[in-house]
């Protein structure tokens, strides 16, 4: 009994490092192959990484869009503007003590009127206004109201306020950038699912290629007894193989994108005094991406694998 459990040990770890050497010689004989033809290898990786390149870079439009308009769609304060004559720290007072209310900020006449002249280009036409004689300022005081909850149910009650002159705020301009926002997330949803199947054809019909200029190798494996994922293995790396360059050039061609475009915007934000700058691919979004490409030439050559050995598997007489 010892000498057998000793043996089936022995064939085990000789079938399991047979498995490994199978892998690794997989591994890299494909990566051979990979490099064998090299302008039908460029063209498959150039057609696959624009497929790739395409709802990426949708999704990073998006993402950028997002944050430009973070601090709108955050900001949720509502500005009531007072009339004349009325008591702002009083009405103020009030509106702190509503519990859908989260915080409340009183903006003087005074304070408004330095805010403008801060802005480029009303300091010198303010300035121009006070050397007429007329120094009365026009400005009425300002609330600025943050919610707590709901802050279109809250706009509607401080319009209700006898001392309220105008009530400003922009929830339907943030409900239709959210919309658009929801819609370009679903295009590029789509848009992705469309191109990554078009990228899994490329590389099944390369990997299809290949595998019919060694259909007689193949038949003599088939006639050895060779199971179909030894004869798989191969191919699958290949794929893999083609989908983790067109992953690297997907992520090189959004690279050079942003590069090119990342000076003239900041340039197009700075004169508009903001300090916006375009974002790219992070390290994590740029580990998806190659992961997810190489996954998809994996998966693309399995299936057309498979579809090959099961048409051309021996049949028992």
């Amino acid at each position: 009994m010892p000498e057998r459990n000793v043996r089936d040990r022995r064939v085990h770890s000789s079938g399991v490092g047979a498995w490994v050497d199978h892998h690794l010689y997989s591994f890299v004989a494909s990566f051979g192959r990979f490099f064998r033809r090299p302008w039908a290898t460029l063209l498959t990786i150039g057609v696959m990484a624009v497929a790739l390149a395409l709802p990426l870079g949708l999704w990073v439009v998006l993402g950028n869009v997002q944050r430009f308009a973070g601090e709108v769609q955050a900001s949720r304060q509502i500005s009531v503007f007072l009339k004349d004559g009325t008591d702002a720290a009083r009405v103020a007072s009030d509106i702190r003590k509503r519990p859908e209310v989260q915080s409340v900020v009183v903006r003087s006449p005074e304070e408004g009127l330095q805010q403008l002249r801060a802005q480029e280009g009303l300091g010198d036409a303010i300035d121009a206004l006070a050397a007429t004689g007329d120094n009365a300022n026009p400005l009425p005081y300002l609330l600025l109201v943050t919610p707590r909850g709901d802050d279109l149910t809250l706009a509607e009650s401080l319009r209700t306020l006898p001392e309220a002159d105008l009530v400003q705020h922009d929830a339907l301009w943030r409900s239709r950038l959210d919309n658009w926002l929801r819609f370009g997330g679903r295009v590029a949803f789509v848009l992705a699912l469309l191109l990554g199947l078009g990228a899994l054809l490329v590389v099944g019909n390369t990997v299809r290629l290949d595998i019919q200029s060694r259909r007689d190798e193949i038949g003599v494996l088939q006639l050895l007894g060779a199971s179909d994922g030894f004869i798989r293995r191969p191919f699958l790396y290949l794929g893999a193989w083609y989908g983790l360059a067109a992953g690297a050039c997907a992520l090189a061609l959004l690279t050079g994108a942003w590069m090119a475009l990342r000076a003239p915007l900041a340039d197009l934000a700075g004169s508009y005094g903001s300090g916006f700058a375009l974002q790219g691919v992070d390290a994590m979004q740029a580990g998806v991406v190659v992961v997810g490409a190489t996954l998809i030439g994996w998966f693309g050559a399995g299936v057309v694998t498979g579809h090959f050995l099961r048409q051309t598997r021996p049949v028992s007489a």
